[in-house]
């Protein structure tokens, strides 16, 4: 009994593209909204949360929806095809919209530009209202700063060492004339409001795009692969998610995103890059996974070794639980929804985050966390295979929580070293609980059902993606943005608990006979 890696590799790029859209949207989006329109962290929050509200109802819709597909092409392919296409035609329609906002911003947009600060300072007075900084405490420009004093600040100043980097991030420079762009911007918005209407319409488009073939994406893995395999091909299928986050967050590096002088960038070639890599993984999905052949395979396979798959042109296919193991299906429901809200809290916000609090390239701290993740996922597939998922999810809570709560007392002072391990320790329990929550939801139900508990997974998930944005982006408007980390580390920690009370699910190993029982030792 092995795995076919190549085909699982090929069946892969269809999450490739899907994480390499999210990884682009979880660090972009957020920086538009609030840099460009001017937005507080919770109104960023709320629309953040906006596509996740659509996919508690449209992942489990379109899950459901394809296990009942009959096509020649089979019962994903179609979603993913023609999903990827209107949100990648709808996602470069959201840079031009960038574009557009931009320049209608363009007087207060230059950094270190004195003109830009003198607009900056002089609109800021016409306001006359109390600015927002990162730490938490408020401030009325025009009493802080003489005009000279405000225009004279740079984003950047000397390090005053001799080793590392020339110049630093200049902390007057994040404290107070970032919040003061801000609040201007979001004057300038409020009195033409197009470029945001357009962009939140585009946005949606986008994102109800997303939102129909994801969970036909992650269903098609179970559906080409036998369940003892599950855990395996799931690793392979989270490694060319990295893989597509990892290319997304060099590709950040190359265009600068999280550059302080790049803050007020025109994103259109970055966006039009991501969707020219979203298009060739279609491409290369298209012409190599064969979903009818493949899943006709897998039931010759799970007859062969007698492993039972449901006949799904059978009427009363689907599998009714149990009273313990919906008991068990609830519990791991609670636990996605709380590590959930833990690790999407710091995914939505960390740019943000790193910029002001840490004066740090996001892009390369994520990029530490997802390639500990890609190193980490085969290795933790084959441990859940013979210690259980469940132990393995449990060490994997503990390492993010763990991450979350160092990372809750760091500062840009503290040492680049220790930041990048708990970087690194978060990739590889994020890694560790990924790879086995999936397969855990899926072993639970029927053949024929798999997509609509696919979508009750992605349920779960998107849950917790709605409200914690939301909360964590309250917080950190009323307390400041040193509470991102506490609060993810204190969801992270719950859900070890939860995980505690799931007693079905796990991986069961199938026993084998004669030869059969040398097949894995090569």
């Amino acid at each position: 009994m092995k795995l076919n890696y190549k085909r699982t590799i090929f069946v892969g790029f269809a999450f490739f593209l899907i994480c390499a859209f999210w990884q682009a949207y979880d660090n972009t989006i957020p920086l538009i909204l609030t840099n460009k329109f001017g937005m507080s962290q919770t109104w960023s929050g709320l629309i953040m949360a906006l596509d996740n509200v659509l996919a508690l109802f449209m992942l489990p819709l379109f899950g459901a929806l394809s296990d009942r597909t009959k096509s020649k092409r089979g019962r994903r392919t179609p979603y993913i095809l023609f999903g990827t296409i209107v949100a990648v035609c709808a996602f470069i329609g959201l840079s031009l919209v960038d574009a557009a906002q931009l320049k209608q911003i363009s007087s207060v947009s230059g950094i270190d530009d004195p003109a830009s600060m003198e607009a900056i300072y002089d609109k800021a007075a016409e306001l006359d209202s109390e600015i927002l900084s990162p730490d938490g405490s408020t401030f009325k420009l025009q009493d802080k700063y003489t005009k000279e004093e405000f225009v004279a600040i740079k984003s950047t100043i000397p390090s005053g060492n001799s080793s590392g980097a020339a110049t630093i991030t200049n902390p007057d420079y994040t404290q107070y004339v970032a919040p003061a762009r801000q609040a201007v911007v979001k004057s300038i918005t409020s009195d033409n409001r197009g470029n945001l209407t357009i962009f939140i319409i585009l946005l949606l488009v986008t994102l109800v795009a997303m939102s129909t073939f994801r969970s036909p994406a992650v269903a098609l893995m179970p559906d080409v692969t036998i369940k003892p395999l599950r855990s395996k091909a799931n690793a392979i299928i989270n490694l060319m998610g990295s893989a597509g986050g990892i290319i997304v967050l060099a590709l950040g590096i190359v265009f600068g995103t999280s550059a302080l002088k790049n803050s007020l960038m025109g994103y259109t070639p970055y966006f039009v890059v991501i969707a020219a890599i979203m298009i060739v993984s279609l491409v290369i999905f298209m012409l190599t996974v064969k979903e009818p052949k493949f899943v006709a395979e897998m039931h010759e396979q799970s007859l062969r070794y007698g492993i039972v798959e449901e006949d799904c042109d059978s009427p009363g296919t689907s599998k009714k639980l149990t009273p313990a193991e919906r008991r068990s299906l609830i519990f791991i429901m609670a636990s996605i929804v709380l590590w959930f809200m833990g690790y999407n809290a710091v995914t939505s916000k960390y740019s943000v985050y790193a910029s002001s609090i840490l004066h740090k390239d996001y892009n390369l701290t994520l990029i530490l966390a997802q390639a500990a993740a890609i190193v980490s996922y085969l290795p933790v597939g084959i441990i859940a295979s013979k210690v259980g998922r469940k132990k393995t999810i449990l060490a994997g809570v503990v390492m993010l929580a763990t991450s979350f709560a160092v990372a809750a007392f760091m500062r840009s002072e503290s040492p680049t070293m220790l930041m990048n391990a708990m970087f690194a320790l978060a990739g590889i329990g994020w890694a560790t609980i990924n790879v086995n929550s999936f397969p855990m939801v899926v072993e639970m139900c029927a053949g024929c059902d798999v997509g609509r508990y696919t979508g009750y997974y992605y349920t779960a998930s998107m849950a917790a993606q709605v409200i914690t944005p939301i909360i964590s982006g309250f917080l950190m408007d009323k307390l400041g943005m040193l509470t991102l980390f506490p609060y993810a580390a204190i969801f992270a920690g719950a859900a070890f608990f939860t995980m505690l009370n799931v007693k079905h699910g796990d991986s069961r190993p199938e026993s084998k006979k004669g030869l059969e029982a040398l097949e894995d030792l090569d």
